[in-house]
């Protein structure tokens, strides 16, 4: 179960591999912040009154760009939180395809959260973590 919550360092990374897992991890980690700050500040009617989202669903949703965004910065519990953030960003891109969106101005930052949170959820948050100083003590 553990393994689920705290994902393993790669072994032998450099310190140049470290500080790119970092910045990256703090980049899209602060920039869901921001997207889900006006989300988590209404988070059960975020998507107006017309929504066909549930807002259970929604509050889910803002919790996880915030929530995930804030894990990712500290990269604390990193496979989770990439987790809710890859479905949550699935979901986005789907919800921009069926309204016939096109890739710029419509999935393709959605997209990009996608394969940022995959990135993170298989290869985990990097040696600079907060996962990485936690999991040697479990």
């Amino acid at each position: 179960m553990l393994k689920l919550l705290f994902s393993a360092t790669p072994s032998g990374e450099s310190r140049r591999v470290s500080f790119a897992f970092l910045l990256l991890r703090v980049f899209v980690g602060a920039a869901l912040m921001v997207h889900g700050y006006k989300k988590i500040l209404s988070p059960f009617d975020w998507m107006g009154p017309e929504a066909p989202v549930p807002g259970v669903l929604q509050a889910l949703a803002a919790l996880s760009e915030f929530g995930g965004g804030l894990a990712l910065v500290v990269g604390l519990l990193v496979p989770l939180s990439s987790l809710g953030v890859a479905i949550t960003m699935a979901v986005a891109v789907l919800f921009h395809l069926q309204r016939g969106d096109g890739f710029v101005g419509g999935w393709e930052l959605a997209g990009v959260y996608f394969v940022a949170a995959v990135f993170f959820l298989l290869v985990g948050p990097g040696r600079w973590s907060a996962d990485d100083r936690i999991r040697p003590k479990l």
